[in-house]
């Protein structure tokens, strides 16, 4: 299942502390990076859009995170597999 993350830097850390973390950091198992957009607006900072099917490999992913960023996580479709999915919703 896709997800969109939405991160927004806590007021206090500066960008450069996120930066050298993400060199380091990797995805956990089970969980594939489709995506990754670094903006230059005030919020969202960074999203990111990832596939994995169980909770825990979000609860992963995200822990590294939580006292640089507010994070959001929202499931999310394709547009393709949106449409085909309101298709077959339509009468």
């Amino acid at each position: 299942m896709l997800f969109v993350a939405l991160y927004s830097i806590k007021p206090g850390y500066a960008l450069s502390k996120s930066l050298q973390q993400r060199t380091e950091w990797k995805p956990p198992e089970g969980t594939k990076i489709i995506a990754e957009y670094w903006l230059q607006n005030n919020a969202p900072h960074v999203i990111a859009i990832f596939e994995t099917d169980n909770y825990a490999s979000i609860m992963a992913a995200n822990s590294p995170w939580m006292d640089l960023f507010d994070i959001v996580v929202v499931p999310a479709t394709t547009a393709e597999e949106g449409l085909k999915l309101a298709s077959q919703m339509m009468p």
